[in-house]
């Protein structure tokens, strides 16, 4: 990190445009950009320092970074509009299970048996997959955001409720002491008001203590009477 910009990586699918309109508004001074993240691995460019932090999907390795879990997001079934799965409110992956499903090599949800049948042909992107599913191909299982980000006019989803979910974290290199504007950003994503206690806010100088003045007595206040001799 320069210390003169800040650059946040994402993958496709999520929306960090709130967080980056609140940058704007509270650290005007500092240039905040976004770089969409595609090429495995995706914590690379974290570790490389090419990106200050990153809005990546869990799981990832670990090794050597910070991650602050966000949000987890469901997991619909893609289908044609006219495909029967579109009648229902929400399926289970039983429901599925004699389905041929599709499974892109890009695949981001961490499946430890692959739902449904599985397709001839392992499609090499998610975005291929989309295609492949208009052409009656296959059904696909993706985080609600994907399908959003490549909605169609003639594909439909639907939630999956007992499917494998997709969680969405803040990562940035482990280091000794984060940065300010990393600290900055990080208060950002996790609601601090400009005025908490971890939100930059300036700090107010402390009014100078006046010393408090003595009210002066009359000199025979403190004096005792003399007695008085008859």
């Amino acid at each position: 990190m320069t210390g003169s910009s800040f650059r946040l990586g994402y993958v496709p699918g999520v929306t960090p445009s709130k967080w980056q309109r609140i940058w704007a508004e509270r650290v005007p001074e500092v240039p905040f950009s976004l770089v969409q993240l595609l090429d495995e691995p995706l914590v690379g460019p974290v570790r490389d320092g090419d990106v200050d932090a990153a809005l990546l999907r869990l799981p990832i390795d670990r090794t050597g970074l910070h991650a602050i879990p966000l949000y987890t997001e469901t997991t619909v079934v893609v289908a044609p509009k006219q495909h029967w799965v579109t009648a229902a409110d929400e399926l289970t992956l039983a429901d599925l299970a004699d389905e041929v499903v599709l499974h892109p090599h890009d695949d981001v949800l961490d499946w430890v048996r692959p739902p449904g049948r599985s397709a001839d042909e392992h499609p090499d992107t998610t975005a291929h997959a989309f295609g492949m599913v208009a052409a009656e191909v296959g059904l696909l299982l993706v985080p609600q955001s994907v399908a959003r980000l490549h909605h169609r006019k003639d594909l439909a989803h639907r939630p999956v409720t007992d499917a494998v979910q997709s969680g969405v974290a803040l990562v940035w290199p482990s280091v000794e002491e984060t940065s300010d504007l990393m600290d900055q950003f990080i208060g950002i994503v996790r609601g601090r008001t400009v005025n908490s206690t971890r939100g930059r806010a300036p700090i107010q100088p402390k009014a100078p203590v006046v010393a408090r003045q003595s009210t002066p007595t009359r000199q025979g206040a403190t004096r005792r009477a003399k007695p008085r001799h008859h």
